[in-house]
């Protein structure tokens, strides 16, 4: 089964079911790859904001650098006195006045007749927003002529108390079609394993309307039928695929997705990356499963898994592994038959969830699959009296789940 993510981003914790479930293939949205793939970084003493273009805006030929002044909503008589001319205008959306409505295509043009090389909208509710020049009501004659991008509340209010005389910003708009688009819900969903699975395209999706039309739409919705029509090219090249199989060779050969910075998005935003349907046609190795989670804490301070390699065609020879991240994390691997052991081991001391990825190469075709460490300083007090024992989790006191493995030492029975 395949299932879209949710439109509840960009916040953390925002899939819901049925895309929660282990066993499905959860699928968040990127931005297609047309000319409407449009991000925008933008920079304040290296400290960077999360923007997003508005509809309208045109990528830049070059990041463009300039003071930031505020002003105040961006309407004619807010810009009269002052000298705007090559600043970067940071203004608030809508208005202080009951009733009257300023337009992003307002706020544009009034900071292009000062002279601004762009504008900032923050908003009035926590959040980011969305939003577009181009409307009905824009008028016939309007173009915009500068940069737009929106930010949320928090970054804006942050970014007025930032501002002097010396404050310059440093702005940027182009193109990356793998860019997670804000609304696409995020994991984590459990400690347990992870969600979403892998991203596709769901956003400005040229898709069907009823009576015969067409229309641009986004939302994970259009993500998922990307991966569902993928599952069936690949039913119909091997129709004794199992589900599991197709749903490892649809994760497994998934593209890494960067942010508009150029980092790695982790996977709880992007899964194991873009869903490349040539790569998975390619494919002749079935990884399973298609995650590794590992638990540790001081006591326990490495783990070993297994990953069973299936090659539809041919055998395992020339098979190539190597790890992707460099933390506190060692990993080993040893290859018997068909089974990859991967061995963990805990080199630091700090606490918290490591990520990494384990890259498998084969006839030319790299496998991925994610790699997820927990290092916790749990510790549990343990009482045994007259055959009762009692359990106390004592470290940290903020903790969601514990496993506990008792041992008969008469039997050996273990439970």
């Amino acid at each position: 089964v395949i299932t879209a993510a949710g439109n509840n981003g960009p916040g953390l914790s925002t899939i819901g079911s049925p895309g929660i479930n282990p066993n499905t293939i959860t699928v968040g949205a990127t931005y297609n790859n047309i000319t409407s793939s449009l991000v925008s970084t933008f920079e304040v003493n290296e400290e960077q904001f999360q923007v997003l273009p508005m509809v309208g805006t045109k990528a830049l030929e070059k990041p463009i650098t300039g003071k930031i002044q505020f002003g105040k909503y961006g309407r004619e008589y807010d810009l009269i006195n002052g000298t705007w001319t090559n600043s970067i205008l940071l203004v608030e959306r809508g208005s202080d006045k009951e009733d009257e409505i300023v337009y992003f295509s307002d706020k544009e043009a009034n900071a292009a007749k000062v002279g601004a090389k762009a504008v900032i909208v923050y908003n009035k509710e926590p959040g980011i927003f969305f939003g577009e020049l181009i409307h009905e009501f824009s008028g016939p004659d309007y173009q915009p002529t500068i940069p737009a991008i929106s930010m949320s509340k928090e970054e804006g209010m942050k970014l007025r108390t930032m501002l002097n005389n010396n404050t310059e910003g440093v702005l940027n708009v182009f193109y990356n079609p793998d860019f997670v688009a804000h609304f696409s819900s995020r994991g984590p969903v459990s400690p347990f394993y992870i969600k979403p699975d892998l991203v596709a395209p769901g956003a400005f999706v040229n898709t069907t309307l009823s009576e015969g039309a067409y229309n641009f739409t986004s939302g994970t919705s259009f993500a998922a039928p990307h991966v569902a029509g993928s599952a069936a090219l690949l039913m119909q090249k091997n129709a004794d695929l199992t589900p599991s199989d197709i749903k490892s060779i649809l994760i497994t050969t998934a593209d890494p997705v960067s942010d508009a910075y150029g980092n790695k998005f982790p996977f709880e935003i992007g899964g194991t990356g873009r869903i490349n349907v040539t790569k998975a046609f390619n494919a002749d190795l079935v990884v399973s499963p298609t995650q590794l989670i590992f638990f540790m804490s001081p006591n326990s301070q490495s783990q070993s898994k297994v990953l069973n390699l299936k090659n539809l065609e041919g055998g395992l020879e020339n098979l190539k592994v190597r790890f992707d991240e460099i933390n506190q994390i060692d990993f080993s691997y040893e290859l018997k038959n068909q089974d990859l052991s991967i061995t963990a081991k805990n080199n630091g001391e700090e606490f918290g969830q490591f990520s990494n990825k384990v890259i498998i190469e084969h006839s030319g075709m790299e496998y991925v699959i994610p790699l997820v460490t927990h290092v916790s300083e749990g510790s549990i007090m343990i009482n045994e009296t007259n055959g009762k024992i009692n359990f106390n989790v004592t470290e940290p006191e903020d903790w969601t789940y514990a496993k506990i493995s008792i041992t008969n030492k008469q039997t050996g029975k273990f439970d």
